[in-house]
């Protein structure tokens, strides 16, 4: 016999559907706006046009910029990642006060505003003569990135046992056997979310864009900034909905994926 739901329940699930309406409001406004037949940020008055999507073809910064922005987000997501494995490997094995120091102090860069950030890199990578530059942007991006992905590997590591390496070691693999064969896999899932949250952190930075790039490396977000700032222009409006888009596209095969691991792992294994 199955319980009725209670009424609290019933409430919590009302409100968490609102919630999410709430949150995919910005996104019903985006799509008509982004085929509007005019040249300026309207909703269609009965005509459909994709023009602002053809506008990103046609038009080359657009695709300068896309360019730009995915060279920055994957040279900071691979820094990142390095970096970031690398802290978080070292913190596993000393396993000490001295090791929550270090990730305490990780998370400055999470606690820190952006602004901040972007007065502090602009003093220095201007002394440096890294200003307008893709490795001056690349690092400061991953310095914003390298804390998700020592939160992520630490939080993978954290039930793993200091003595799956010694025993690695005691069947006669070498230091680097054992961190390729047996550490590394385990860490992996969090070094693949963790480079997940440092890309799209770098896509979306805006801030620290601003303050110590230029003409030289011109991004997406800042691109979007510029549009804004002279002219509101739907073509906007067609980029937020092909970044939805494969967002979505990109979820749905996740769950495809998580789920079709789930079946070879409930699938029984011959004799």
């Amino acid at each position: 016999m199955e319980l009725a739901p209670s009424k609290p329940f019933r409430l919590t699930v009302f409100g968490a559907w609102l919630a999410i309406l709430f949150l995919t409001l910005p996104f019903a406004v985006v799509f008509p706006v982004s085929v509007t037949p005019h040249r300026y940020l309207s909703l269609p008055d009965g005509q459909w046009s994709s023009r602002h999507y053809q506008t990103l073809v046609d038009d080359p910064s657009w695709i300068l910029s896309i360019r730009d922005s995915l060279v920055v987000a994957g040279g900071s997501t691979l820094v990142a990642i390095l970096l970031g494995t690398m802290t978080a490997l070292a913190c596993w094995r000393i396993s000490s006060r001295t090791s929550e120091a270090v990730r305490m102090v990780m998370l400055a860069p999470m606690i820190v505003p952006s602004i901040v950030h972007a007065l502090g890199f602009y003093q220095v990578w201007a002394q440096l003569g890294l200003l307008d530059s893709y490795p001056g942007l690349i690092l400061a991006h991953a310095m914003k990135g390298t804390p998700y992905v020592v939160i992520s590997v630490s939080a993978a590591l954290a039930n793993v046992d200091l003595r799956l390496e010694q025993a690695a070691r005691n069947l006669g693999a070498t230091a680097t056997q054992a961190l390729w064969k047996v550490i590394i896999p385990s860490a992996r899932p969090g070094m693949l979310a963790g480079s997940v949250f440092a890309f799209a952190l770098s896509w979306d930075e805006l801030v620290v864009t601003l303050f110590i790039t230029s003409r030289n490396v011109y991004t997406l977000p800042r691109k979007i900034w510029d549009g804004i700032q002279d002219n509101i222009n739907p073509a906007i409006a067609a980029v937020a909905s092909i970044l939805i888009v494969l967002t979505v596209i990109a979820m749905v095969v996740r769950i495809l994926l998580a789920r079709r691991q789930a079946r070879l792992a409930m699938a029984p294994t011959g004799p």
